[in-house]
């Protein structure tokens, strides 16, 4: 089974990263929650409290299939001051492992230098830090292994093209129906 882990600091959008849980658990992957605080317990923007699954000190991403930034202030620039997450995304980069943001959080792969001619999009205003990226505005951009989102309204579409993109279209469309989701 392919494994994902989300990634939470204090201030994530709880949208964009409850969303992409639950769409990527629905879709049969196994989804880690993984906190870079100094405990598991992480508080969203809108002050919705979560218990992670691990701390980020204690997971080496081995088996990972993609390794998942939700939006959010303060909580994507928390996210790339987290060393050890900042060299897990190069690690995983290097091999191939998908990478996904969304909202403030593509920043976060802009500033390691790993949207380098790559399309990505962000939250308006956080393009200036995609380095090196196509900035191309859409609610959802897909370059290879590397998927963005542009904010909480690309919640979904960002987690279904995140399905599709791990499983395949079918799953997608299964999904999409089952959920009545019909954009």
């Amino acid at each position: 089974m392919k494994k994902v882990y989300v990634f939470f600091a204090d201030g994530f959008e709880e949208i964009e990263a409850f969303a992409s849980v639950d769409i990527l658990r629905r879709a049969g992957l196994d989804v880690v929650l993984v906190s870079v605080m100094d405990n598991e317990i992480v508080k969203g923007a809108h002050q919705i409290s979560v218990f992670c699954d691990v701390n980020i000190e204690n997971c080496d991403f081995y088996d990972a299939s993609l390794l998942l930034l939700p939006g959010g202030m303060p909580g994507a620039q928390t996210l790339g001051e987290c060393e050890d997450l900042r060299r897990a995304l190069t690690q995983g980069a290097e091999k191939g492992i998908t990478l996904a943001a969304i909202c403030a959080a593509p920043m976060v792969l802009g500033q390691l230098g790993l949207l380098k001619g790559k399309r990505a999009t962000c939250y308006p205003g956080f393009e200036q830090f995609l380095d090196g990226a196509d900035y191309t505005a859409n609610l959802v951009e897909h370059d290879g292994n590397l998927i963005t989102g542009k904010g909480p309204a690309a919640a979904l579409p960002f987690a279904f093209a995140l399905v599709k993109h791990l499983i395949g279209e079918a799953k997608e469309k299964e999904l999409k129906e089952a959920m009545c989701y019909t954009h």
